[in-house]
């Protein structure tokens, strides 16, 4: 317990600015869960959890008390949402891990599924944003909600194999950095950039691996084009 709550208050000063060790600590681990996406391991998944789990109570500084009492909802609501998609991911790439600890076969998503994921980021994003400002969250609402929208579409798009799901990763780093350096949420701005960086190298690995004949994991789905 005391290891707990030392983690839960235990603060690092840079300057005149204050960080959480949960943010840090709790992007690290998203950094990790995105090195096991990339090597498509099952492990990936469970990490990543923990670290949502850290960073959904930094989010909600004014609920916590924290340093910085302002409340990102769709940073909150999207670690609650990774939480929920990951379970899945977690069971689907178990089930269809093979030689080498492989779980899943990258493809390519198709044209049709590319135009239903780009409207929905659009109109996600226009739907949620009102909701999002009427909880309170912090302006402008609608690069919160986009960067909410576009985590839930790219955690399923990994979930299910999609290369494509990197560059969705790629518009909510492009969006979320500025939001989080408004906000004060200097860490995470920071590991944001990294992770852009970091999810181009993920594209084209998984491009890469695409590429090489393998057995391919076969998914149902109605979005997928045939």
């Amino acid at each position: 317990m005391d290891v707990i709550r030392w983690l839960f208050d235990a603060q690092l000063t840079i300057g005149t600015q204050t960080v959480l060790w949960r943010e840090v600590v709790g992007n690290v681990f998203g950094l990790a869960s995105a090195l096991g996406g990339m090597r498509r391991k099952v492990w990936a998944w469970p990490v990543g959890i923990v670290g949502n789990a850290l960073l959904f109570t930094v989010f909600l500084g004014a609920v916590f008390d924290t340093p910085n009492p302002v409340n990102l909802l769709g940073q909150a609501g999207r670690q609650v949402m990774f939480i929920v998609v990951s379970v899945y991911g977690w069971y689907s790439w178990t089930r269809s891990r093979g030689r080498g600890g492989v779980a899943v076969q990258p493809r390519w998503a198709g044209w049709r599924t590319r135009i239903v994921l780009a409207v929905a980021l659009v109109g996600g994003t226009a739907a949620i944003t009102p909701l999002f400002r009427a909880l309170g969250s912090y302006e402008p609402v609608w690069s919160d909600a986009w960067v909410f929208v576009g985590s839930l579409l790219a955690t399923y798009g990994m979930a299910r194999g999609w290369v494509e799901f990197w560059l969705i990763w790629v518009a909510v780093d492009v969006v979320g950095v500025p939001l989080l350096v408004g906000a004060g949420y200097y860490a995470s701005a920071f590991m944001y950039v990294f992770y852009g960086v970091f999810t181009l190298i993920g594209f084209f690995v998984w491009a890469r691996a695409r590429r090489k004949p393998t057995v391919e994991v076969q998914f149902p789905d109605p979005l997928v084009q045939r």
